[in-house]
């Protein structure tokens, strides 16, 4: 009764553990005074939430392993190896069955979600996945799908991150849980770092959302970044509207928005040029260090999304249809761009610019040596 006590004064989780060490005792299947297998695996499951919020991630291990072996599943997972037990996941069509391997590899994902440990991250989020048959609570299809997010953009893998927390917010959305506003949070930044043309508030479910003020922040965000307004874009971010920054998964991938965002507003700043200065391109990112744009000028040709190199000495960049050497009379209708390889509608109407330019250019040659040769002599050389 005293350590109860003192369970209770100075941390309840302590004393809730105790409680449930208790609960669990009395309902367990083999042993206990009053043995109840539905009650003892619902019990367990909470028990093992509790355990997860304490940190206390050995003995969250053991819950997991006895909440495995009573549900008939394999303990390989825990190893990080699910070749055994795929094809018992693939097959398992009883609702009540599917149902609890999909509770329990929520646990699991949250512990090595926790744990860092990408291997076996993977396995408990590819057995939920695989699953046929479940309905769990959609609060933890959410937890399942959120987290799965959480690791494809780990893995950079930016669209099924996207399509993760999409299904994560739906899920969130359907349990009524305040959860979903985090969740598309974080889509808008996925979608954003897969630099996606497609604005995450023009689906129904999210459109509804828009003006909360917990979002709007993150609805300025997104305007600012397909507008390619570095300025707002940044000046957002500083002054911490809607509190993004206060967000520990936000902050962490803060300068890939930026980088991102930079990468933007290069290609479309220097589409029409063939030498630009790295200064000039510095201001253009609101003033940020020549040095910086090296990076990303750099990243870019490396990446092949630009064809040129960097002329260090003179601070320019130089793209490669100047070196060609194939403009010798002002023709560029066969310049390369360095663009061209994305097949936007901004690439393919800077191309027919050059390709224009070059003409008129052309022709103004020829008309000057025409002279005064005469029409019929100018019309021959406009044919040639």
């Amino acid at each position: 009764a005293a350590a109860s006590a003192e369970d209770e004064n100075g941390d309840p989780r302590a004393l809730a553990r105790n409680v449930y060490d208790l609960t669990l005792d009395a309902f367990h299947p083999s042993t206990g005074i009053s043995p109840n297998e539905r009650l003892w695996f619902k019990t367990n499951l909470k028990y093992g939430q509790l355990l997860y919020e304490m940190n206390e991630t050995a003995k969250l291990q053991m819950v997991i392993r006895d909440l495995l072996l009573s549900s008939g599943q394999p303990t390989d997972i825990l190893e990080g190896n699910i070749s055994s037990s795929a094809s018992n996941m693939d097959g398992t069509n009883n609702t009540t069955g599917g149902t609890h391997v999909m509770e329990i590899a929520a646990l699991q994902i949250q512990l090595y979600s926790r744990l860092k440990d990408t291997k076996k991250l993977r396995a408990a989020y590819h057995r939920a996945m695989s699953v046929r048959g479940g309905i769990p609570h959609p609060r933890t299809l959410a937890l399942i799908q959120e987290l799965g997010g959480k690791m494809h953009m780990s893995q950079r893998n930016f669209n099924d991150a996207s399509q993760a927390f999409f299904q994560a917010f739906k899920s969130y959305d359907e349990a009524g849980d305040r959860s979903r506003l985090r969740c598309l949070k974080y889509l808008v930044m996925a979608s954003m770092l897969h630099a996606s043309s497609i604005n995450p508030f023009d689906s129904h479910e999210a459109r509804a959302h828009r003006d909360d003020p917990e979002i709007v922040a993150m609805t300025n965000l997104v305007h600012a970044f397909h507008n390619d307004d570095i300025r707002k874009f940044e000046r957002i971010l500083k002054k911490n509207e809607g509190r993004l920054m206060d967000d520990e998964f936000v902050r962490e991938h803060v300068a890939d928005l930026l980088r991102t965002i930079r990468t933007q507003v290069i290609v479309r700043n220097i589409g029409p040029y063939t030498r630009i200065r790295l200064s000039r391109i510095a201001r253009d990112l609101n003033d940020i260090p020549v040095e910086d744009v090296e990076s990303l000028l750099v990243s870019l040709i490396l990446d092949g999304k630009l064809e040129g190199h960097i002329d260090q000495v003179n601070g320019i960049l130089v793209k490669k249809a100047l070196d060609a050497g194939a403009e010798k009379e002002g023709n560029g209708a066969n310049a390369a761009n360095p663009a061209d390889g994305d097949g936007s509608v901004e690439s393919r109407n800077i191309a027919s610019l050059d390709q224009l330019t070059a003409a008129l250019e052309h022709l103004t040659g020829v008309i000057s040596k025409v002279g005064g040769k005469g029409a019929s002599s100018f019309h021959q050389q406009v044919m040639q």
